[in-house]
């Protein structure tokens, strides 16, 4: 009876605690909003959700706040962005998207469409070799041609062979990454739903690129003080996200990932009127679409000492409503998964823990390889999953449920050791 009283006890607090998710809604709807343009590098976007972040930091009455600069090369498309196939117009970010990686075109093309049934690589170059194909797109499924690379990275080199370009088809709704954008590769390459393209014999594209040399971004670091200062916890969420694809459209990001923000913003609040034992750190990282540029940056420059980090907490996308928490831990941060799963267990918050392998997937990657106890916390493939990486990951499908029982988990594994 004493031990389900304190747990009781300890269950009411935690409640009051995490009363913060109107202050939480507000932070989602505010950093995917238009006023930032998915939080991208084309028109800033990024940078001014750094300053919104570095404003609410200080209203939340933490002890300093820094920013920690640092560059990164960077392709994006803020511009023109339309395509045509057989004079049908098609739809920028829900029928195509460009590769990260690639230059602008315009112009008109012929479509070579790749007979993946009776696949002979030498038979496909030859093809393209003839006077026909001069100067076609070549459309083929993506998983297919990743399969088959090593032929079909010679269609994206100029001089390997005359296609113009690829159309890569990948089924609904089209994914737009930036991850391997620090580069541009020699021939445009188009993501294509394959309904979009289906027996197209000729497209039409005018798409814009603008390759960013040596852009500015800035990681946004937040402290409250705690009775000791020898150790530190810290709370990381990336804010940048996809940014634009066009004059027209942009990626709002609400999952992915101003909910995780939000949450780290929440609990710089919590922390700042409830004092705790050890310094406490709040990091909103930019750069991480960008593979993970600004965590990394913050690894190799750490405002504190590495070696100082008690436990580190990244949240990335828990705007979702799955009831499984999905998470991943660092070597050094292993030792403490059977507490967050007895934490869970006690307080009710996830049906379950899931957790999977390490992986460069986000922010805590830098800091595991380099010793430091970590656990990455996601909630997805809930009904917010499939708007991942799309313009349609915004307020409207963003979920709620997820915020109060992550918040929970966390505070409960600082506050009751």
């Amino acid at each position: 009876m004493k031990k389900l009283l304190i747990i009781f006890i300890s269950l009411v607090a935690f409640q009051l605690n995490a009363q913060d998710l109107p202050y939480f809604k507000r932070a989602v709807k505010e950093l995917s909003s238009s006023r930032y343009q998915g939080r991208g590098y084309a028109r800033g976007g990024a940078n001014k959700a750094g300053k919104y972040l570095e404003r609410e930091f200080r209203k939340a009455g933490v002890d300093e706040v820094t920013l920690q600069p640092f560059s990164i090369d960077i392709n994006t498309f803020p511009g023109a962005m339309e395509m045509w196939a057989d004079r049908k117009k098609l739809r920028a970010g829900v029928d195509f998207s460009m590769r990260e990686y690639s230059p602008g075109v315009k112009g008109e093309f012929p479509v070579y469409h790749v007979d993946t049934l009776n696949f002979d690589g030498d038979k496909l170059l030859a093809d393209l070799a003839k006077a026909e194909n001069a100067g076609c797109l070549v459309c083929c499924d993506f998983w297919f041609t990743y399969k088959h690379r090593k032929v079909f990275s010679k269609l994206q080199k100029a001089g390997e062979c005359p296609n113009a370009g690829l159309l890569l088809t990948w089924e609904a709704p089209i994914k737009f990454f930036k991850a391997y954008g620090e580069k541009v590769v020699d021939k445009p390459i188009d993501w294509v739903t394959p309904e979009a393209i289906e027996n197209v014999k000729r497209v039409k594209l005018n798409v814009e690129n603008e390759f960013l040399n040596d852009y500015e971004l800035f990681n946004v670091v937040a402290k409250v003080e705690g009775e000791r200062h020898d150790s530190c916890y810290v709370f990381t969420a990336h804010y940048d996200h996809l940014g634009n694809l066009g004059r027209k459209v942009y990626y709002p990001g609400a999952n992915d990932n101003a909910s995780g923000t939000a949450t780290v913003l929440t609990l710089a609040r919590h922390y700042a009127t409830h004092r705790p034992a050890f310094d406490m750190y709040f990091v909103a990282f930019s750069g991480e679409d960008a593979n993970l540029r600004g965590s990394t940056y913050f690894a190799e420059h750490p405002l504190v000492p590495l070696s100082q980090i008690r436990y580190l907490f990244n949240i990335d996308m828990i705007g979702d409503d799955n009831p499984v928490l999905y998470c991943e831990l660092s070597d050094a941060g292993m030792g403490e998964y059977p507490r967050f799963e007895k934490l869970n267990q006690e307080l009710h918050l996830f049906e379950a823990l899931n957790r999977g392998a390490l992986a460069a997937n986000s922010d805590h990657y830098p800091f595991a390889v380099r010793g430091v106890p970590c656990i990455f916390l996601e909630n997805k493939e809930g009904h917010a999953f499939p708007h991942y990486h799309t313009p349609s990951d915004n307020r409207k499908t963003v979920c709620w449920d997820s915020y109060e029982p992550v918040f929970k988990l966390v505070t409960a594994f600082i506050d009751h050791r």
